[in-house]
């Protein structure tokens, strides 16, 4: 009995042990703020620090995230990041925000963030939102989702598809926050037929179980097409 309440232990060590270790990596001073010229910089934890005896308030300041965005495009959204690269001060942190502007009927198309889980909040309007689990054990994939009005939040996991719709003829306003100081994307449609050079025709075809003829149409659309 003892063997195996140890063996418990050591499984469960384990576990949370990688858990500790697939976020951001932590800080090793109270703050490091980024700087593009390694000569101007004393660490390095992410990007290059600045020395903090000369770091300032604007450091960790950002300004105009009340602005709208324009959503006249073919999606009708606008995705307004901030990171370490747009606010130096977040480095390190493990943390950034965006905001998330929708024309009427605009869409967030399903994509992913490889290194961070994402809570949103509306702000104004209302958008149908929703994430895909990863492969079942059955080889399915559930949707979750729901249609959020002003003040509700929704959380999506890391590293799992999802997306925002805005089902209103008015515009629509969500500000998100992210638990990584660089989440990544990987927008679905822009990596499989946007994917320089192409992704083979035979390839997706199978995939998608498509003619040849769509695939290169959906090539074309996404920009690959030579």
């Amino acid at each position: 009995m003892a063997h195996h309440n140890t063996l418990i232990y050591l499984t469960l060590l384990a576990i949370t042990s990688f858990v500790a270790h697939a976020t951001d990596p932590t800080q090793l001073q109270d703050f490091c703020v980024g700087v593009n010229d390694p000569k101007n910089a004393l660490f390095v934890n992410g990007m290059f620090c600045k020395n903090p005896m000369e770091a300032t308030p604007e450091d960790f300041l950002f300004n105009g995230l009340d602005i709208p965005r324009n959503t006249n495009n073919r999606l009708g959204s606008n995705v307004t990041l901030v990171t370490a690269t747009q606010l130096p001060g977040l480095n390190t942190l493990g943390i950034s925000l965006a905001r998330i502007d929708f024309g009427p009927h605009g869409l967030n198309p399903p994509h992913t963030h490889p290194r961070a889980s994402e809570v949103l909040t509306v702000l104004d309007g209302t958008l149908y939102v929703g994430f895909v689990t990863s492969n079942l054990p059955n080889g399915g994939n559930k949707l979750f989702a729901k249609v959020l009005n002003k003040g509700d939040v929704f959380v999506f996991p890391q590293g799992l598809i999802h997306f925002q719709f805005n089902v209103g003829d008015t515009p629509a306003l969500a500000i998100v926050g992210l638990s990584s100081q660089n989440p990544g994307v990987v927008t679905i449609g822009n990596a499989v037929f946007g994917a320089q050079p192409p992704i083979s025709v035979d390839v997706l075809s199978k995939a998608f179980q498509l003619n040849d003829k769509l695939i290169k149409y959906l090539q074309s659309v996404f920009g690959t097409s030579q």
